[in-house]
């Protein structure tokens, strides 16, 4: 049961009985689209890593050059979630999704054909941008097309499976498509994949804004897209080159600079890009912490496993691929049972319980060592791992969408989307590279893996504390106390 912050005298409800949750013909194919569409910009994130180094000979990019390949994508993919969240809310989110979607084929079929590294990194930074238009529109129009409870939590079960999915496949069909064809296959895959889900949009997804359009907050949009964008680019170029370049420390402190005018401007503004009550709301607050902990928390995980696997374990780039391969089969699982736990026990309690799982089976992988039977640890810690983590991000979204009106679906699901870019991306260039900088690689891999797990065990703690419940008087309801102003 989604967690409702509208105090109420009456007794909690009964869960609902599966059947609830059944999906009919056409909710099943507007969930497809809308689930293919995310699982297409999932697949995004990781497709091209194991390519980069084919894809620097064959274009002609320096090794220091090649994290622009990620880079272009993580910019305008990050930095316009909230703008674009804002604007499919008062403008029309079928429209922008659909937009969206044209804009990442044509910039996928750029990418493929790319002639040098500019019309690569082009196609690369329009991918960007589309899927910063179809992430959160395509969020808020299944929140608003499946209502609160057993069919919003079934629907964002399998969003989130997929979501969890396409991670996991692009690392390994990355690695057997460069291998058997070539890197330009993987962004020819891309671009099938939105042109398979481009014409079957229109006829089933339902338009959707806000009935009276207010007018778009400006101020608010540059300084919060400006802000995103610079703390993006610092965070993902300290991933690869350290905090001490000059252009990290100058655009980390001009994003932080610039999100605090964020925070003045949207309080000063009749219409803003943000509410801020909705951001004073518990569960909105509290929901995207335990996002932010477990999406930064778990791809360092994924990050040093991969360096540890190849560089300590020897192992091939495919047969690491092996190894996340069973990582997405246990996350397939996970989204599947997610929804009934959901159902039975609450978002609140799933997201503070599976951060613990997270951060207790991190722990298990401090028993890493040199031999052979680390390859199954790691194999059975990181898939285990990976099924809380899936339990997280269903339940956080659930928690964060919650009770929030209709006309504000595609604000509350652009904060989602954000955290979801901005964990991505933070966890790697803040751990990792206390991996990556060690004299001695196994050592350096522990030393994260157990500041990994105390962070996210932090959080469980935290946000249990932060989504704390107390009972209405005069009845047996449980309720999420609401977040009030300081």
């Amino acid at each position: 049961m989604a967690i409702d912050t509208t105090p109420t005298s009456t007794p909690a409800p009964v869960a609902a009985e599966p059947s609830a949750a059944r999906l009919s013909a056409r909710d099943r194919l507007v969930l497809f689209v809308l689930c293919a569409a995310q699982f297409m910009v999932a697949l995004d994130f990781s497709v091209l890593n194991v390519a980069l180094p084919v894809l620097g000979a064959d274009l002609g990019m320096s090794p220091s050059a090649l994290q622009w390949a990620v880079t272009a994508f993580a910019l305008p993919s990050g930095g316009f979630l909230l703008l674009f969240g804002r604007v499919g809310d008062l403008y029309g989110r079928r429209r922008l999704f659909l937009a969206g979607l044209a804009l990442f084929a044509a910039a996928s079929l750029l990418a493929t054909f790319a002639w040098d590294p500019a019309s690569f990194l082009a196609g690369r930074a329009l991918q960007g941008l589309g899927a910063a238009a179809i992430v959160p529109t395509g969020m808020s129009l299944l929140t608003t097309t499946f209502p609160e409870g057993p069919a919003r939590a079934r629907a964002l079960g399998i969003s989130g499976t997929l979501l969890s999915l396409g991670f996991t496949v692009g690392m390994v069909a990355g690695g057997v498509l460069t291998d058997l064809l070539s890197w330009r296959s993987t962004m020819g895959l891309l671009s099938v994949f939105a042109l398979i889900v481009l014409p079957l949009a229109p006829g089933l997804l339902p338009e959707s804004r806000t009935p009276d359009r207010p007018r778009l907050d400006v101020p608010g949009a540059v300084t919060v897209t400006g802000g995103l964008l610079a703390l993006i680019y610092s965070l993902s170029t300290a991933a690869a080159h350290g905090f001490g370049r000059a252009d990290v420390l100058v655009t980390l402190a001009a994003g932080l600079l610039l999100l605090t005018a964020f925070g003045v401007v949207e309080s000063r503004t009749a219409a803003p890009l943000v509410s801020l009550p909705m951001l004073r709301r518990r569960t909105v607050a509290w929901g995207n912490a335990g996002g932010l902990v477990t999406f930064s928390m778990m791809s360092t995980v994924v990050f040093v496993l991969t360096l540890y696997l190849q560089e300590v374990l020897g192992l091939t780039a495919f047969e690491t691929g092996l190894v996340f391969g069973a990582q997405g089969v246990l996350s397939v699982v996970a989204g599947s049972y997610a929804p009934r736990v959901i159902n039975r026990f609450g978002a609140r309690r799933t997201l503070v319980g599976s951060l613990a799982g997270q951060g207790l089976l991190g722990l298990s992988l401090l028993g890493l060592g040199d031999g052979g039977g680390s390859v199954w640890l790691a194999t059975a810690g990181v898939s285990l791992a990976s099924m809380c983590h899936l339990g997280a991000i269903i339940s956080y979204g659930l928690t964060v969408t919650s009770g929030v009106p209709d006309e504000e679906q595609g604000l509350a699901t652009g904060l989602v989307t954000s955290t979801q870019q901005v964990g991505i991306t933070v966890g790697i260039p803040l751990l990792g590279v206390l991996a990556t900088t060690s004299a001695d690689l196994r050592s350096g891999v522990h030393t994260v893996l157990l500041l990994d797990a105390a962070i996210v065990l932090a959080a469980a703690v935290l946000v249990a504390a932060g989504l704390r419940t107390r009972r209405t008087a005069g009845s047996g309801a449980v309720e999420a106390e609401p977040l009030r102003a300081r």
